[in-house]
């Protein structure tokens, strides 16, 4: 029960992590925190312009050391440490900007679980519905009504974006100040309308095929996770598979990506690290006063994941049976257990 406790503790910590980022992504431009502005031509950060220096240099202001200085403390270093520490934590915990901060993903997850209680499936591309069986015990039947809700939160988030995407290129509050007074200059409402369709299609149809395949940020950290063998991946308890048996594919089905959380960890080249898996086996299991059979796994505890095989050494790894090299490989391909 602890296990459990502690699972659903960091489901919560991850839900305020992801609405604060939320929020964040939303009032970072009106309260000037980071912004580019299509009328000045320049950057906000912090509430202060954040310019290269050029203008000053081409006015003969500061001279060629000066504007080189400009240049990398103020263009190429701040990209260069935002970029290389998003790719250092990529490569050492994997996607947890996704599963943790993205404002995106956590729409992906509120469509999916909205999708799911009108529909039985967290999206209409799955070609069977979900058993009703939760990993809690309870039991939720697919309900129509929620349809209506699932479309109109799509539309508002929707909306949503594409206003906060505006407000980062235009000043903020001449958007929200035209919004209100229906006011919008042709371009802006151009803007919204395009903006908020090709949005709400992308979230009704294909939000999480976008993670997957369509997001350069979520794709430079898969690769860059995928470059150590030893980063943190979730990891199977694989002498105890038989007890999977008792489940429903728990852990698949709570997967907002639609991976199989027991493969190697090339077939979940974009997991989330959101630890939805970790939790519902763990809920599982506790039914059964058991310790769930994923969990977080790092260094040399995260290199069968990697390879499929057992390590070498005496000792069995808390993730691998004694099973030979190619019947493990064979299990963790195939998940155990074919949906």
């Amino acid at each position: 029960m602890d296990l459990v406790k502690s699972a659903t503790k960091q489901q919560k910590n991850r839900l305020w992590f992801q609405a604060g980022f939320f929020i964040l992504f939303v009032l970072a431009p009106p309260l000037d925190l980071f912004r580019f502005d299509l009328t000045q031509n320049h950057f906000f950060f912090l509430g202060q312009h954040w310019t290269l220096g050029l203008d000053a240099f081409i006015a003969g202001q500061i001279s060629p050391g000066q504007a080189a200085f400009n240049l990398f403390f103020r263009g190429f270093l701040p990209i260069a440490v935002v970029g290389g520490g998003l790719i250092w934590v990529a490569w050492r915990f994997g996607r947890l900007y996704c599963g943790w901060l993205c404002p995106h993903f956590s729409v992906v997850e509120t469509i999916n679980k909205l999708m799911y209680r009108a529909s039985g499936k967290p999206s209409i591309w799955e070609k069977n519905p979900l058993p009703e069986l939760q990993a809690n015990g309870s039991v939720q039947k697919p309900d129509r009504r929620f349809w209506p809700v699932t479309v109109l939160a799509a539309l508002f988030f929707a909306f949503l974006w594409a206003l906060s995407l505006l407000t980062y290129l235009l000043p903020p509050f001449e958007i929200y100040h035209n919004l209100f007074t229906a006011s919008l200059t042709p371009n802006q409402l151009r803007f919204l309308g395009i903006g908020t369709l090709l949005l709400f299609i992308e979230f009704m149809f294909a939000r999480h095929l976008f993670c997957r395949f369509g997001c350069a940020v979520g794709l430079f950290q898969s690769l860059a996770w995928m470059a150590n063998d030893k980063g943190m991946v979730v990891g199977f308890d694989r002498k105890r598979a038989n007890l999977c048996s008792d489940c429903n594919n728990a852990c698949d089905n709570v997967c907002p990506m639609r991976l199989k959380p027991r493969s190697i960890k090339r077939k979940m080249f974009t997991c989330t690290e959101c630890a939805q898996c970790i939790t519902a086996c763990n809920q599982v299991q506790a039914q059964q006063t058991r310790p769930g059979l994923l969990k977080w796994v790092a260094n040399q505890e995260a290199l069968p994941v990697v390879t499929g095989r057992a390590a070498s050494g005496n000792k069995t790894p808390p993730c691998v049976s004694t099973t030979n090299g190619r019947q493990a490989r064979n299990r963790i391909t195939t998940g155990f257990q074919e949906q």
